[in-house]
């Protein structure tokens, strides 16, 4: 018989399906007990959770579902924090919200006409009915305009005399936010005071945010200083700080000197991220920012229009109570002014608000040197000092410093950088107190006037300085004071060495350590630093260090 395929299948042939027997059977109740637990067995399984032995048991199903509880809880709490968190981190710009000063920053108001942002309530209403209260200036910031001293922040830091409204924690405060966000930060130096206004926790305020180092009032230095060394001298200090500094820039708001360079390195740097102007009250925040505007308006339409509503600037420090928005540039990102951190350890933070002005140096810094120059003696009057040696005596620097000669060499020169309104006083050391009870506010000032000089505290501490010396062809060192300037200390003075040559000589194996005893008001710092080198004489002494190749590509770059 030939074999089919099965497509070529007869048609006769039919495939049927087997037929079993109907079997009937009655339910027993075995039966019926079998049939019920069948059934529950199904419902109880059903599902991906596994059947028979693999069914989860009531147990574990309240574990589950307690866990996923317990999850849920923990997510609702993340969620809660994180939203905490970022109320915490846009605190700036929700108060940006409020209409504030455009010439403080501090929120407008028309209740309190002594306080800072009082505006009358008809200008008020006026100007927020034509939505324009960006463009209005508060009392307080008229008057500082003017010239008046008024000062709105007290507490640690802030200012013992004036009107204060607000204390130095909560100025500080303002700017804590900034850690949390990513920008680009300007941190601005006074050259006059760098130790005393650098801000030794900006990684506090700054994070982990990229650092633009300006150094402000290079104009101030002595004629005939040697960029290049100052520049260098800068970049030396900064980087022993260990901070994230992309450069660093010696500059002047006043004749505008490095202000191309800082506006060239913001817009490289910044994108699109916001630009914070940072820096210790006094150090030139404003005058930065007008001068800034100014340079970037050339080019930038955006810039041009906000010098209209620019910060306020003033001789007194704290002028900026509040961040202040400025739109400035075209290609995204705000430029924001912020409070000066106020800090207890400069002569600002103790002397009386109207003695504020005395302690900014207004002109170019000339050296007055000891026994080199003519000081005032005891009685105000002019007079050659005989002697070279100064052991034995006590300089006054004004009523803020004073300096106890203890050991130094006969040849030794001290140099005092700083404001001309501060006069220089040198008497012996055994009548010091004396003179220093009978003269403080009138011969020495600041304080100014009896009055004050009642309510003074006078230097309180005194400290101890040993200072070692191998070089004399060098300054041994600057002793600089929080604030106020610095005393450079030459062991043999420059014009000793040139006018003897055989003195010069025997000198050069020289080495040994000078004495000195410096008293301060309590919270002022006083620093012993590398010397700055300033004057024509600066490049003749400076050193510049040799660097590895790590260092060299590590390190920021200066530029003038």
């Amino acid at each position: 018989m030939a074999s089919l395929s099965p497509l070529s299948l007869p048609h006769h042939l039919k495939i049927s399906a087997p037929k079993f027997p109907k079997i009937y059977t009655k339910s027993t109740l075995v039966l019926c007990k079998a049939s019920v637990s069948e059934t529950h067995s199904s419902e109880s399984v059903s599902g991906p959770d596994g059947t028979g032995a693999a069914a989860p048991t009531r147990g574990q199903k309240f574990l589950e579902h307690q866990l996923s509880l317990e999850a849920m809880t923990e997510k609702k709490a993340e969620t809660k924090k994180k939203k905490k968190m970022m109320k915490k981190e846009k605190v700036l710009k929700v108060s940006m919200a409020v209409a504030t000063c455009y010439g403080c920053g501090a929120p407008l108001q028309t209740s309190d006409s002594d306080a800072p942002g009082y505006v009358d309530i008809e200008t008020y209403e006026l100007k927020k009915k034509h939505h324009q209260l960006r463009t209005i200036l508060c009392g307080r910031c008229r008057l500082l305009s003017h010239g008046h001293m008024i000062t709105a922040v007290g507490g640690n830091g802030g200012y013992s005399g004036g009107k204060q409204f607000v204390t130095a924690e909560q100025l500080r405060e303002k700017l804590s936010h900034l850690r949390y966000e990513k920008a680009l930060i300007v941190k601005l130096v006074d050259i006059v005071d760098f130790n005393g206004s650098f801000l030794a926790r900006v990684r506090d305020l700054a994070g982990a945010n990229p650092i633009i180092l300006v150094v402000t009032k290079v104009d101030l230095l002595p004629k005939g200083t040697d960029f290049n060394c100052v520049g260098d001298w800068v970049v030396e200090a900064t980087t022993k700080k260990k901070l994230n500094v992309l450069s660093v820039h010696l500059t002047s708001s006043k004749s505008l000197v490095g202000i191309v360079g800082v506006a060239s390195e913001i817009q490289k740097e910044k994108k699109g991220r916001d630009v914070y102007i940072l820096g210790s009250a006094n150090v030139g925040k404003s005058a930065f920012i007008n001068a800034l505007l100014k340079m970037i308006g050339q080019k930038d339409p955006v810039a041009a229009a906000a010098q209209k509503y620019k910060p306020i600037q003033s001789a007194v420090p704290g002028t900026t109570l509040g961040p202040i928005q400025i739109n400035a540039f075209l290609g995204g990102g705000k430029l924001y002014d912020t409070p000066g951190v106020h800090l207890h350890h400069r002569q600002a933070a103790v002397v009386h608000s109207e003695d504020l002005p005395v302690l900014a140096p207004q002109s170019r810094l000339r050296g007055h040197s000891f026994p080199n120059s003519k000081v005032a003696s005891d009685n105000g009057t002019a007079s050659e000092v005989q002697s070279n040696d100064l052991n034995g005596f006590s300089i006054f620097w004004g009523g803020l410093v004073r300096i106890d000669i203890l050991k130094l060499l006969p040849e030794t020169c001290l140099t005092f950088y700083g404001p001309k309104a501060l006069r220089i006083h040198m008497v012996p050391t055994d009548e010091a107190d004396e003179f220093y009870q009978k003269e403080i506010g009138v011969l020495l000032t600041p304080p100014t006037g009896k009055e004050r000089a009642d309510d003074w505290r006078g230097l309180e501490t005194e400290r101890q300085l040993r200072i070692p010396y191998e070089d004399v062809k060098r300054p041994a060192c600057d002793v600089a004071i929080s604030g106020l300037g610095w005393i450079s200390i030459e062991p043999v003075s420059r014009s000793i060495r040139q006018s003897d040559s055989d003195s010069d000589l025997n000198l050069k194996d020289k080495a040994g350590e000078l004495h000195l005893t410096v008293h301060v008001p309590k919270p002022v710092e006083v620093f012993v630093r590398p010397p700055l080198p300033v004057g024509k004489v600066g490049a003749e002494w400076y050193q510049y260090r040799e660097l590895t190749d790590k260092e060299e590509e590590v390190r920021p770059k200066w530029f003038f």
